[in-house]
């Protein structure tokens, strides 16, 4: 696999944040492989560690919220994002679903991510035997775990079965066949049980991009309801909104993108990628600001914007118009560019999502009532008449309005909305009358063709 053809890369980032490399690396160990020979000796390098690997959550393409990340390029595979001018070809794959296994976009994404799982195994390698105090060392554990099963769970819905690597033994991992979807959604579910008992409640220095307890639950919700498992994603959203003093809904839509927003319930700074400017990755790609042109070639669908009724709030505050380009474009982000002015985080996981979540697994239990309050509590917050009982809603309407609902809160936000449309299996429905040259297959991306060059255990999805 390509990772392992990263190490050098891999080597040097590591070797930056701990004291000695040669406590890290062994000497006489083939060329450029991160082995596990001793452990972290002291909590300032281990710690440093860790914080690297959030660093490198804002540089990797997949998690950077930039051209190549999860966000952008399935909002082009789905329905939420065009191109304003047609002259990428890259692009054009992603937006008509017709991928080509050499996409140099799709390599990135994928090689990206097992970038992060080998630094993750990295780190929780490092800990063990470690003589560090043991409430430290469990917390690092905790948030590696969390990090790597963050990014197995894109990974599955993005190629379905994938190599599951857990160490960084590259003897293995160089020639690892894919496995089935399913023992890598066991993986993640082991990874966040285990996260959810290290971490703390609180976020450290009040920053939440850091990993605690109530951030693992938040991606067990969303697990089990991928898994349709009512009633624990019911159970696991629910203990976040409890937490009523760390967590809110934020009337002023304007407010819940900023740093450590009280909406926020995981972000990445963008203080990761180093240097002086502060604007986030999604605010650089998505904002065309007034008089100028776009610089990324970006635009919403007409389609997504049409979802909007006149008084929505999210339309007013969340989608921008450019006068010159005559298009619309994602406004969540509103710092386009700066410098030493930090006012927005990355957002990966907020509230609304464990709302949306409750809502669903109570409307798909039949609790109407109980799933119309919530859903209502994501309505009324953009401006919306609540929805009542009256309406005689059954579990599967409510489910398609949920749906509905999610697309507009969620749009241009870590692939929700191509995400959604493949677990409920309406993907087909939705997107063939919309795209062309749609096929059943197209669910998943191909495996990138340089890796199966490199490791020839790796299959090929469907229809590629």
């Amino acid at each position: 696999m390509k990772i392992i053809n990263k190490i050098k890369y891999l080597t040097l980032i590591f070797c930056s944040l701990l004291v000695s490399c040669e406590d890290f690396v062994a000497v006489d160990t083939p060329n450029n492989r991160i082995v596990k020979t001793s452990v972290f000796v002291d909590e300032t390098t281990a710690q440093s560690a860790m914080q690297g690997i959030y660093n490198q959550l804002y540089r990797l393409d997949f998690s950077r919220g930039f051209e190549n990340s999860v966000t952008n390029l399935t909002a082009l595979s789905a329905d939420n994002l065009q191109l304003i001018r047609d002259n990428n070809p890259t692009y054009l794959e992603f937006l008509e679903n017709e991928i080509l296994p050499g996409n140099a976009r799709n390599l990135s994404l994928w090689s990206s991510a097992y970038n992060m799982i080998y630094m993750t195994n990295a780190l929780l390698e490092g800990l063990e035997g470690s003589l560090l105090e043991e409430g430290f060392k469990n917390s690092l554990e905790g948030q590696a775990r969390f990090i790597r099963a963050f990014t197995y769970f894109n990974l599955v819905n993005l190629y379905g079965d994938v190599p599951l690597l857990l160490s960084t033994d590259y003897r293995y991992n160089a020639t690892a066949p894919r496995v089935p979807l399913e023992d890598v959604y066991d993986q993640i579910l082991e990874d966040l049980e285990v996260s959810s008992t290290l971490l703390m409640e609180n976020y450290p220095d009040s920053e939440r991009t850091v990993v605690n307890k109530f951030v693992a639950f938040s991606l067990m919700a969303r697990l089990y309801l991928y898994l349709e498992n009512w009633e624990q994603a019911e159970y696991f959203s629910s203990q976040v909104i409890h937490q009523q003093n760390t967590y809110q809904l934020l009337e002023d839509l304007d407010l819940v993108f900023l740093q450590n927003s009280k909406e926020a319930i995981w972000q990445i700074s963008p203080l990761g990628k180093g240097g002086i400017s502060t604007e986030t990755n999604e605010g650089a790609l998505y904002v065309i600001e007034p008089g100028t042109t776009a610089l990324y070639n970006l635009k919403l669908t007409q389609d997504l914007v049409n979802t909007f009724q006149v008084v929505d709030q999210r339309l007013v505050h969340w989608v921008g118009y450019s006068d010159i380009e005559s298009v619309y474009f994602a406004h969540k982000y509103k710092d386009r560019n700066s410098t030493n002015n930090l006012t927005e985080y990355s957002m990966v996981l907020r509230l609304a999502e464990q709302y949306l979540i409750r809502s669903e697994a109570r409307a798909m239990q039949n609790k109407i009532d109980s799933a119309l309050q919530d859903i209502n509590s994501i309505r009324t917050r953009a401006g919306l008449e609540s929805l009542n009982l009256n309406q005689n809603w059954n579990s599967e309407s409510l489910r398609n309005l949920i749906l509905e609902e999610r697309r507009k809160e969620f749009f241009m936000e870590w692939g929700h909305r191509w995400f959604d449309l493949k677990r409920t299996g309406l993907a087909e429905d939705r997107l063939s009358v919309k795209k062309p040259g749609w096929q059943n297959t197209d669910v998943y991306y191909p495996i990138p063709d340089e890796e199966r060059i490199m490791n020839t255990n790796l299959t090929q999805n469907d229809g590629y």
